[in-house]
């Protein structure tokens, strides 16, 4: 497809939109997912185009209706407006890549019939994200205003979310922030980078504990924005990549049976009452024990 002159200069997620006739979202999570070209190379959201580029656009698949689901959840909070629930790992917060069945979103539908309708087709009550091996606390919204509320919350940035991540190496500094773009990987478009041109993203980090005969460190992370895989993506740009993590780590003495990587904390502002909501979730059994059988830890204060 050959991108006309009435489209020069655009932003290649609008581009997409128009001539694929989808929302600006979904346009955006195309190219941020690396399946939109121009003249054969991935770019990130904002790379403009020009007339006469030839622009890869996918076929759009139908939006596929989700079915209400019994999918385990646990709950931190809930009220009439909102839930703060604790994901466990393995579970897809909603369709896509092939899958359709056991999603949180089924979940929430199955628990909350009325969020069907709140948000977008197919991702009801969504407003963030956790990766499918990730764990941990998420909050969703049960009523339109919540969720459109909410949706500003993450926007201006008012959605405290505090991890605990296992990252391999010795920090010298016990504190500090990663703050570099992120865009999809050129060579694969599957995985992020930190890279020119890519999407502003900025994570803190402080050490709980240091291994340091075993080289290891537990972590606790603050995401000021919420990119795809930003943890993951920024702490292996600095040499600290999270154990047991498949795609962005290495070889370590200390092993784990998924991404060591669960959201322990989280805190915000309700977007209806104005009370502040504070939830905490404990280590999964799965991870605690792979901190049980690390040993005795330097600088130790307890997760």
């Amino acid at each position: 497809m050959i991108v006309p002159p009435e489209l020069d200069d655009q932003r290649v997620d609008k581009t997409v939109a128009v001539l694929a006739g989808v929302s600006r979202a979904v346009a955006r999570e195309m190219v941020d997912g690396g399946l939109v070209k121009v003249d054969g190379i991935p770019v990130a959201a904002r790379f403009r185009v020009s007339a006469g580029n030839e622009i890869e656009i996918p076929a759009v698949p139908a939006i596929q209706s989700v079915k209400a689901e019994e999918v385990e959840f646990g709950i931190a909070f809930e009220d009439e407006y909102l839930a703060v629930v604790e994901k466990p790992t393995g579970v897809v917060v909603h369709p896509g890549g092939g899958i359709r069945q056991g999603t949180l979103v089924a979940g929430l539908m199955h628990r909350y019939p009325s969020i069907e309708g709140v948000g977008s087709e197919g991702r009801w009550g969504i407003v963030h994200r956790l990766d499918r091996d990730t764990s941990g606390l998420m909050v969703v919204a049960k009523t339109k205003e919540a969720f459109e509320g909410l949706e500003r919350l993450v926007a201006a940035r008012k959605l405290k979310r505090t991890y605990l991540a296992l990252a391999s190496g010795v920090f010298q500094i016990p504190t500090g922030t990663v703050d570099a773009p992120i865009g999809t990987d050129p060579s694969d478009p599957r995985r992020k980078k930190v890279i020119p041109g890519g999407r502003a993203s900025r994570t803190h980090y402080r050490v709980v504990r240091q291994w340091e005969d075993e080289d290891v460190a537990l972590l606790e992370v603050e995401l000021e924005t919420g990119r795809t895989h930003q943890i993951r993506v920024h702490l292996g740009a600095i040499d600290h990549p999270l154990i047991g993590d498949p795609w962005y780590g290495r070889p370590t003495r200390v092993s784990a049976p998924r991404t060591f990587l669960h959201a322990a904390r989280l805190s915000f502002q309700h977007p209806i009452t104005g009370d502040t909501v504070e939830c905490s979730c404990s280590l999964p059994a799965d991870l605690q024990a792979v901190l049980d059988g690390i040993g005795d830890a330097q600088n130790a204060e307890g997760p």
